[in-house]
């Protein structure tokens, strides 16, 4: 085989193993541009709808107390604020009580992972009067027109509803802020678009709401590390399309120490390939029938992290290749206009561009954190909890207690 074929062998692998993003942005960016829908008034009725605000939490002490005050805070009615205290350690549950809301402890060696306190917490939701669950992390806190528009929502016919999903913590470190970035990318221009062409919009894992009616037709059973990722893709496979709520948000904390920032990381992007390998192949013979609404979450699925696709472009670039250096520059120049309507959807955008000069580290940090990756890619991967600053703070404070206790040699 000559160096020729070679090279253009390769520059066809590159370009084929980039495509899948580099469509998925280009159309829903553009397509994040085009005019909302007209919204719709919200009934009199919305506020006296009874439901279920699930805070799934392992060992949060440290953060608990705060997201249960944010719910409160949203002065709601009718709100059954539920805490899984999930095979915790810790005082989360003491720490839950004592802001506010109702605990169930759910201890089992067998059922680890987010996606059992879940289900447990769901079947809790359809044993109650409640019209059905809003999902929020032990680390975060929501906006106080959140629980108004889950509300609303469901009363003009939606099942399945995902909220912005934005940072918490934007300035504790360069990482913090170029992750401000990425989740107005990947939680807010994307599920944009898609709801501008009337896509699913996704599950991010963190302000997510059911509809009880829903957890009856399609029965929560996800339990990977990417339960959020699993359940969305079977729910689309049933014809079920999760709504997009632009004007209410949810806020998570992002770790600030290496140990959390790698192991989130890993779960994440280990977990999106096992779902690749588990679900292209039946997204694929679903779009083979005719199923073409399953074709944007394949795209999706496929879509590389963005930083692996830059990387991988500027690997193509260097191919002495014109037709591939074409697709490069076509390519960067989605990526670029993607971002740039991310850091548009800040309330700063010019400092949010500013946050961009911390990529060539971030680059280098994911180069070394690879095989972690790669291991929770492993069929039968385990969910890990990440470490956060809070959650440190605490370990600190009680390392050094009882050093101070310990009776002198």
């Amino acid at each position: 085989m000559s160096i020729f074929v070679s090279l253009n062998l390769l520059g066809v692998f590159l370009a084929l193993l980039t495509l899948p993003l580099v469509l998925e942005l280009a159309v829903l960016t553009l397509a994040s541009l085009l005019p909302a829908n007209h919204k719709k008034t919200r009934p009199a009725s919305a506020g006296q709808l009874p439901l279920t605000v699930l805070i799934p939490a392992h060992n949060e002490e440290a953060l608990i107390g705060r997201c249960v005050r944010s719910v409160l805070a949203a002065g709601a009615v009718d709100i059954d604020l539920l805490v899984i205290a999930h095979n915790c350690t810790d005082r989360t549950a003491d720490e839950a009580k004592a802001a506010g809301a109702r605990v169930l402890v759910l201890d089992s060696a067998k059922e680890s992972g987010k996606g059992h306190a879940l289900r447990f917490g769901f079947d809790e939701t359809l044993k109650s009067a409640s019209v059905g669950a809003l999902v929020v992390d032990a680390d975060s806190e929501i906006a106080p027109n959140l629980i108004a528009e889950i509300r609303e929502r469901f009363l003009h016919g939606s099942r399945a509803l995902q909220c912005r999903y934005d940072v918490l913590n934007t300035k504790d470190t360069p990482r913090t802020r170029l992750m401000k970035v990425a989740f107005l990318g990947f939680n807010v221009i994307r599920p944009r678009g898609r709801a501008r062409l009337g896509l699913s919009s996704g599950i991010f894992g963190n302000g997510f709401a059911l509809h009880r009616d829903l957890l009856e037709h399609v029965p929560f059973g996800a339990f990977s590390i990417v339960e959020d990722l699993e359940y969305h893709l079977k729910l689309v496979e049933a014809g079920v399309r999760v709504d997009f709520i632009d004007n209410a948000a949810v806020y998570g904390e992002i770790p600030v120490g290496e140990e959390g920032s790698r192991t989130q990381r890993a779960r994440w992007e280990g977990g999106r390939i096992r779902a690749m390998y588990a679900y292209a192949p039946r997204l694929l013979k679903g779009i083979a029938r005719g199923h073409l609404r399953l074709l944007e979450p394949l795209l999706d699925l496929l879509a590389l992290p963005l930083v692996w696709e830059i990387v991988l472009l500027l690997l193509a670039a260097a191919l002495p290749l014109a037709w591939l250096r074409f697709y490069v520059i076509a390519s960067l120049a989605v990526l670029i206009g993607h971002v740039l309507a991310a850091a548009a959807a800040a309330p700063d955008f010019w400092g949010t561009v500013g946050s961009l000069a911390a990529v060539p580290g971030y680059v280098l940090w994911k180069l070394r954190i690879v095989p972690e990756i790669l291991r929770r890619a492993r069929p039968g991967a385990t969910w890990k909890r990440t470490e956060r600053s809070a959650m440190i703070k605490i370990e600190d404070h009680r390392t050094r207690a009882q050093n101070r206790t310990k009776p002198s040699t």
